[in-house]
């Protein structure tokens, strides 16, 4: 019976795997049999000596910065290589501390990808799957374009599924119009692990002579359920000794601490920035002799600036039985038979500013620009006051007094500056800045910069950049006032202050990258091993040094990402000493259409006191009993583009049991364990 047993389990699994195989083979040669019929017919072309060539995206994509909506170039999400490493969620970065499920917690170990904490620190963990400004992109293309994706992994218990869509079209060559969604379901491989996570929002923007326009919304929901980590570890390093006998575990049977808990973020964000432009038209003239004018083109000299920023975020956990509830928190102040804590803020800033544009003025020669921000904030939470003090249970912990009100509002202003110059082939620079003058942000300080020079070097163009900041700022209110069922605090803490300087070269033509940095830190603030955010008057310093260096040999690369990174105090900011990304595989092309890359790649970072995570609060803090890392993380894979589709086939933690079973991302919580995962991309542009 038990052999019977585990053949239907085997057949199921091999069932699910071979209908995945099936269904990603069909997307690809849906897009693939027309495009094929293409080659040899309407899409040959005449570049690189009469070759048939493949037709390149046609448009661009840009990003814009906060708070004066300044562009920058960006790429279409259409790239081919390591497209498979979307669908691991350890794979955020070369070293990444998570609960272990695609669209769960998580935080970045290389320190200098790390962000501050910001005014509702409950997203802060969620910051790689959620939507920003960071990570939207405008398009302007010539036609309509929409790219579907979809990825999966698992059998029927520990199922991972992500699809996404993104359309954007032009109304004309100045106007352009978008949508996108990202849906997350993630089962997880171990118990009350699931992630159900939905965002979605619209976007356009308008880019006439005299006025722009650049806008967006973004809707976000992530709805997490929270096992508070496995009940032993050793069900993971020593599953004989758990199994009495068997080395082999169904990873869904594992005990955890929690079983009816659940964490929920969501909310919105509504950015518009606006430009009005005074300048001058240029003509060109058909001839000398004739005032006749072939075309004219706008130069804007001063620009006028207003951008409006509103966000809304609500944070609810909720924890149903009682009993577990009790057990795995130290404290439980407002209500014994259970949690449900809810939490919320939004914020309004304006920016006002006017910008002189570089080299079409007489008063700069460089860009100058000057503003001012006034924000609006407005916390809602639990209160303290007596009204929660009646009919409380003997058992519960006594309730501190802290006279924290269930709402809060700031009024703050800033006023800022920006100087830059991005002409010329020597140097360009950057500089922003910006103080606080009102409310609590009063004397706040946060200026940033970077300044680049080129040269020629091997017949190639080398680039070297030097950057750096100094903040002086405010700690966020949340940190300061807090009230809910296992954690309350009031803390009057100072501004913290930061220093960070370093620099980059970049060598195209050796495939050579290295960034060097340099970061000190006074009365910074980090949660410790009770989870509650303290201040470290001390200076922590960390030290950071990352090589980037791509090799190849014909069909053969080999891309390795090597960093370096000391912490001065490892109970403050705990850090993996060393990281390394390493990358080899082939990459060719078959049959003159289908580009390929096959191989093997490795994550790895050296053993650290591991972050302690808190389903409660959604913040990992400090703790110093048990150690993480000094394990590879292994996946070989194949990734393939055809024209437009592009497809992955990949197994995933390849070197699960094979020298260590001591392969966890934080304390308690393990990484995921080996399985079969694929992905199909497809552009429908025409």
């Amino acid at each position: 019976m038990s052999f019977l047993l585990n053949f239907v389990a085997m057949f199921g699994v091999i069932h699910n795997i071979v209908t995945r195989i099936v269904t990603l083979v069909v997307c690809v040669v849906a897009v693939a049999v027309p495009t094929m019929a293409q080659v040899g017919g309407v899409q040959k072309g005449t570049s690189n000596g009469g070759k048939n060539s493949e037709i390149v995206q046609s448009g661009y994509a840009w990003s814009i910065t906060e708070p004066l909506g300044e562009r920058y170039p960006s790429t279409f999400d259409t790239l081919q290589y390591n497209y498979q490493r979307q669908a691991i969620p350890s794979l955020v970065s070369d070293a990444y501390a998570s609960t272990g499920n695609l669209g769960a917690e998580g935080i970045d170990m290389i320190f200098f990808n790390r962000e501050d904490h910001s005014e509702f620190f409950f997203a802060d963990a969620l910051r790689a799957w959620m939507p920003s400004i960071k990570t939207l992109r405008f398009y302007n293309t010539r036609i309509p374009m929409t790219h579907l994706s979809y990825n999966t992994g698992g059998g029927k218990q520990n199922v991972q599924d992500r699809l996404r869509g993104l359309f954007s079209g032009n109304i004309n060559k100045k106007a352009e119009v978008g949508a996108y969604l990202d849906y997350l379901y993630s089962k997880g491989s171990y118990d009350y692990q699931g992630t159900n996570d939905f965002n979605w929002g619209a976007f356009g923007s308008y880019l006439g002579d005299r006025y722009e326009v650049q806008a967006f919304y973004n809707h976000y929901s992530l709805l997490n359920k929270e096992n508070g980590g496995i009940a032993d570890d050793r069900y993971i390093t020593n599953t004989i000794e758990m199994t009495g006998g068997d080395d082999h575990i169904d990873f869904k049977s594992i005990p955890t601490n929690l079983s009816a808990a659940h964490s929920h973020i969501r909310g919105q964000q509504v950015f518009v920035n606006n430009r009005y432009k005074i300048g001058y038209y240029h003509h060109t003239y058909d001839s000398i002799y004739t005032d006749s004018i072939v075309s004219s083109e706008y130069i804007p000299v001063t620009s006028f600036i207003w951008t409006l920023d509103f966000k809304t975020f609500k944070h609810k956990f909720i924890d149903t039985n009682a009993r577990e509830d009790t057990a795995f928190f130290k404290n439980t102040y407002l209500n014994f038979g259970g949690t449900d804590d809810n939490t919320s803020m939004w914020s309004l800033k304006n920016t006002f500013g006017v910008q002189l544009l570089e080299g079409f003025n007489k008063y700069a020669k460089f860009g100058l620009a000057a503003y001012l921000t006034h924000e609006i904030r407005r916390f809602s939470q639990t209160t303290d006051s007596a009204l929660w003090l009646d009919n409380r249970s003997e058992l519960l912990t006594p309730f501190p007094e802290l006279n924290i009100p269930q709402r809060a509002t700031e009024n703050l202003v800033w006023v800022g500056g920006q100087l830059t110059k991005q002409r010329g082939s020597l140097i360009t620079y950057s500089v922003l800045g910006q103080l606080g003058l009102i409310g609590s942000v009063v004397g706040d300080v946060d200026v940033g910069g970077n300044v680049s020079t080129k040269f020629k070097l091997f017949g190639d163009s080398v680039k070297i950049t030097g950057y750096g900041y100094f903040k002086n700022q405010e700690v966020p209110y949340l940190l300061k006032n807090y009230v809910s069922n296992h954690f309350v605090w009031r803390n009057d803490f100072g501004k913290t202050r930061r220093f960070r300087f370093g620099g980059k070269l970049n060598i195209p033509h050796t495939g050579t990258f290295v960034d060097v940095g340099f970061e000190t830190l006074q009365n910074h603030v980090y949660f410790n091993d009770e989870g509650l955010p303290t201040q470290q008057s001390d200076n922590v310093q960390v030290f950071s040094a990352q090589l980037n260096q791509r090799l190849n040999f014909r069909a053969l690369h080999w891309d390795n990402r090597i960093t370096y990174q000391k912490s001065s105090n490892q109970t403050v900011i705990p850090l993996p000493q060393l990281s390394i990304y390493s990358n080899l595989y082939l990459q060719f092309m078959l049959v003159k259409v289908l580009s390929v890359q096959i191989g093997v790649d490795c994550n790895y970072y050296t053993a650290y006191n591991a972050y302690a995570y808190n389903p409660a609060t959604m913040t990992f803090h400090s703790q110093n009993e048990v150690k993480v890392g000094n394990y590879p993380f292994v996946n070989a894979y194949l990734n393939c583009k055809l024209k437009k589709a592009r497809f992955f086939v990949m197994m995933s933690h390849l070197n699960q049991g094979w020298f260590s079973n001591n392969y966890f991302s934080a304390a308690h919580y393990p990484l995921n364990p080996r399985r079969f995962q694929l992905g199909v991309s497809v552009d429908f542009t025409n």
